[in-house]
């Protein structure tokens, strides 16, 4: 028998429907050009390469017809199935792009911010394998700085662990029945403002626990110009080393 089709697809919510503020541009984040070709482009890129079966890119309402036909289809991304529209905070479109996959035989989904452009074709392939083992991994790296916690007022209040530290990152990648059925029930009640990011919600909404796997330092979200200037170099350096 083949096992793949046993276990279904593997599925992809690429977020693309942030505002990014922080940037400092008129344009959006997502679609701003790195090395000639729009930010959102390289997550794309990557997970069309990948063992990935569909992905759903999720973005905002008024840049749905854009993302169409000024990404999809004029980069020939042949595993987009979907463009839907987001929400107003990150769970609001991870929600939607879960929706979007409903009913299409997915087994397992990884949910990626397009705004990390470096993710590399070994986290990509060691998410899909440790989500088969542990139904719940996220991407991470180990902080390499001391983290303090504050008071409200700012003073240093505690100062946990640094061995104990990662910073999450993504792809954050699940069972899909597992992520789909922690998200209704978060939103089927009051919803969590504190939420940012995938994992929280299986770990408040369910009993799962979620497998930390190692991500990569590079694999950085641009949220700030200086993140642009880095994601440049990084790029450079990774095209340079082929």
């Amino acid at each position: 028998m083949d096992m793949e089709k046993i276990e279904g697809k593997t599925g992809a919510v690429v977020l693309a429907a942030g505002q990014g503020k922080r940037m400092q541009s008129r344009v959006q984040k997502q679609f701003m050009e790195l090395e000639g070709k729009p930010l959102i482009w390289y997550s794309l890129q990557k997970f069309e390469e990948s063992a990935v079966d569909e992905i759903i890119l999720v973005t905002g309402r008024d840049e749905m017809d854009y993302c169409r036909h000024e990404i999809v289809e004029a980069y020939g991304f042949q595993k987009v199935i979907g463009v839907v529209a987001g929400g107003k905070e990150r769970y609001h479109s991870v929600y939607e792009g879960l929706k979007a996959l409903e009913n299409r035989g997915i087994s397992y989904v990884l949910i990626h911010d397009g705004a990390r452009p470096l993710v590399s074709d070994r986290i990509i392939a060691d998410s899909i394998e440790q989500v088969k083992r542990y139904d719940a991994c996220v991407a991470a790296v180990p902080v390499k700085d001391t983290i303090k916690i504050s008071d409200q007022e700012q003073y240093a209040a505690d100062t946990p662990p640094r061995n104990l530290l990662w910073q999450v990152q993504t792809p954050q990648t699940f069972s899909y029945p597992l992520i789909y059925s922690a998200y209704k029930k978060l939103f089927s009640g009051k919803e969590y403002e504190g939420v940012t990011d995938d994992a929280m919600v299986v770990e408040s909404m369910t009993e799962h626990r979620v497998k930390l796997i190692l991500g990569d330092y590079q694999n950085i979200k641009v949220t700030t110009p200086e993140d642009m200037i880095l994601a440049k170099a990084f790029l450079q350096n990774r095209e340079s080393g082929k």
